[in-house]
């Protein structure tokens, strides 16, 4: 099974405005989530040692399940890096196990999650973002969720 999932994205914005999407909570609702999902709490604590909050909950015709996760901010280099580590919670922050909502038991407990940005032309971004853990049976959908999130996040820009 995959180590690791990432995902590469030219967006049509500076790197300041693609920074945004992660520290912006109205912004972060907007994406966070593959298709057809929302997010409907982002509470953001954008800082080194910072905690976040955030959902995502499936449509109704899934099943309407809310699942909460904290981002936890390790490292943060301005307009550069972010780095931070990514655990299910409940809908108060507390880590919980990921078979308890509903995840497979080899679901991962922390995944380390990097986002590098890279200015490659005026008001264009290259942004990557690396899931560093082992996904287990659900990593091909872990890749594909990656993938519908960062694209949800691309509509923010056109």
């Amino acid at each position: 099974m995959a180590k690791q999932i990432e995902v590469t994205k030219i967006f049509n914005a500076p790197v300041e405005m693609v920074l945004k999407v992660w520290v912006d909570p109205e912004l972060v609702k907007r994406w966070w989530g593959p298709k057809h999902f929302i997010s409907p709490v982002a509470k953001i604590d954008f800082r080194e040692g910072g905690r976040s909050l955030v959902s995502m909950k499936a449509p109704k015709e899934m099943g309407g399940q809310q699942w909460y996760s904290v981002w936890e901010y390790v490292k943060i280099i301005p307009l550069q890096t972010i780095e931070f580590i990514q655990t299910l919670s409940d809908k108060d922050g507390n880590k919980t196990d990921p078979a308890k909502v509903g995840m497979p038991s080899d679901f991962p407990i922390d995944i380390k999650t990097v986002v590098t940005l890279r200015e490659i032309a005026d008001n264009k971004t290259e942004m990557t973002v690396t899931e560093y853990a082992d996904f287990g049976t659900i990593s091909n959908f872990a890749q594909i969720g990656l993938e519908q999130s960062l694209d949800k996040m691309a509509t923010i820009f056109n």
